[in-house]
């Protein structure tokens, strides 16, 4: 997401690289090419004008100091409009109530039902809630067993009467149901419709004119474009939405919409959905995604991934072996497996500052190779993976039949083995000077 209109950004900053000062006719051509990748990113135009104004204004306002080069300052100013334009500080979900009972509202195909789902692990794994799902999208059967679905991959309860009884009813009944079983956060998917209609929205109000609503969020296609600023005022002006989750962030989306959304309807983000996996869920924070559109990195999430994923103690005894150089096959496997946890590596990669300059951001990882390089190693014997020196001709044959894989597969990944032996052997001894 944001990679084209960032690399724009990125590449109009550049060009006021080694100037002395910044001059309205020096900064001209960045503040031109800054306003056609946001147009192009489908940000609205009204937000665009307003958002270079303001650059330009803060540009020539500001004194350049002996420390700081022009393009030093010119990022910053740009950085801090972003921010602005996202709602300076991200609000965090509502988490409080007793219990906190949550209304999912959206189009159909939005992704309402999945992302109903991906809040309740949410709250489950970050909040240490006990969430339990309510299917309330009494018109499609499919979206009740879909929602049941879901529930039984997390192990997180859904509550459900079938397609004969009225949302309110199933609410009621299911908050009974709730209090018996100590579940103490609610949330309730409810139906959806190609379009915006006076049913639908009345359905809607009259589950918020009967319950305590702690949160009404509207999950919404972030490759609508700026359609999404329709609908979501649309939602807005009869159910005051106190957020948004804007869907399919991963995708081939523009991103445009996450630049408009605040400034315009005045809703918050709240989430971003950035996978299809059940944890593909991110609460969406302004400066971190700032800091993603100019290429900056985003060092707090890799951390978050790392803490909530990896087994501290586990990996730092890894480290311990990599030092003496007793990393062997089994080890490998064991940070492997560790990785994986965190999610695809090329979303990780994505992360890291400086990204897209070092064409991190299109690097293409197979699931299916990371697959063969834990058959090969699981078809190793125990004392073949301590020793991966001794597996000669004879023991590759043996393995090849037994991974399906071919020797020449086994003879790379043994000769990558040993380069990330030597090469993490170095870091952690200290004799290697990271490049950044």
């Amino acid at each position: 997401m944001f990679e084209y209109m960032g690399d724009r950004i990125s590449n109009a900053i550049k060009n006021i690289r080694g100037l002395g000062k910044i001059t309205e006719s020096n900064i001209d051509d960045a503040v031109r090419e800054i306003r056609m990748a946001l147009l192009e990113a489908d940000v609205n135009f009204s937000v665009v004008k307003e958002f270079v104004a303001n650059v330009k204004e803060k540009a020539l306002g500001e004194e350049v100091g002996k420390s700081l080069k022009p393009d030093e300052v010119f990022i910053k100013i740009v950085r801090d409009e972003l921010v602005s334009l996202l709602g300076e500080s991200g609000e965090a979900l509502k988490t409080d109530g007793n219990p906190t009972i949550i209304m999912m509202a959206g189009l159909q195909g939005s992704g309402k039902t999945t992302h109903s789902g991906k809040i309740a692990n949410y709250v489950r794994k970050k909040c240490g809630k006990k969430p339990l799902l309510v299917a309330c999208d009494v018109y499609r059967p499919a979206a009740v067993d879909q929602l049941k679905q879901i529930g039984s991959s997390l192990g997180i309860p859904v509550y459900d009467e079938g397609t004969d009884v009225k949302p309110v009813e199933i609410i009621r009944h299911a908050l009974e149901y709730a209090k018996e079983n100590k579940n103490d956060f609610i949330i309730i998917d409810t139906a959806g419709r190609l379009q915006i209609d006076e049913a639908l929205m009345d359905e809607l109000v009259e589950i918020s004119n009967n319950f305590k609503l702690d949160e009404i969020l509207l999950v919404i296609d972030a490759m609508m474009g700026q359609d999404a600023i329709n609908v979501i005022n649309g939602f807005n002006d009869k159910l005051k939405l106190t957020g948004a989750i804007l869907t399919k962030m991963d995708g081939n989306t523009k991103g445009g919409v996450a630049l408009s959304v605040r400034h315009l309807t005045n809703v918050p983000i709240k989430f971003i959905g950035d996978s299809e996996k059940m944890d593909g869920l991110t609460a969406f924070d302004p400066k971190r995604m700032a800091d993603r559109i100019l290429d900056m990195g985003d060092i707090l999430s890799i951390v978050e991934k790392v803490e909530e994923n990896i087994d501290i103690d586990e990996t730092t005894n890894l480290a311990k072996k990599m030092q003496k150089g007793k990393f062997d096959l089994d080890d490998f496997l064991k940070t492997f497996k560790q990785i994986k946890k965190m999610g695809p590596l090329e979303n990780l990669l994505k992360l890291i500052p400086g990204a897209r300059n070092a064409g991190l951001n299109n690097v293409q990882i197979d699931p299916k190779e990371i697959a063969h390089v834990e058959a090969i190693i699981l078809s190793m014997t125990s004392y073949e993976r301590k020793h991966p020196e001794e597996i000669k001709h004879s023991r590759k044959q043996r393995i090849s039949k037994g991974s399906g894989r071919s020797v020449e597969e086994i003879n790379k990944l043994l000769t990558q083995f040993e380069q990330m032996k030597k090469m993490m052997k170095q870091l952690t001894s200290g004799n290697m000077k990271m490049p950044f």
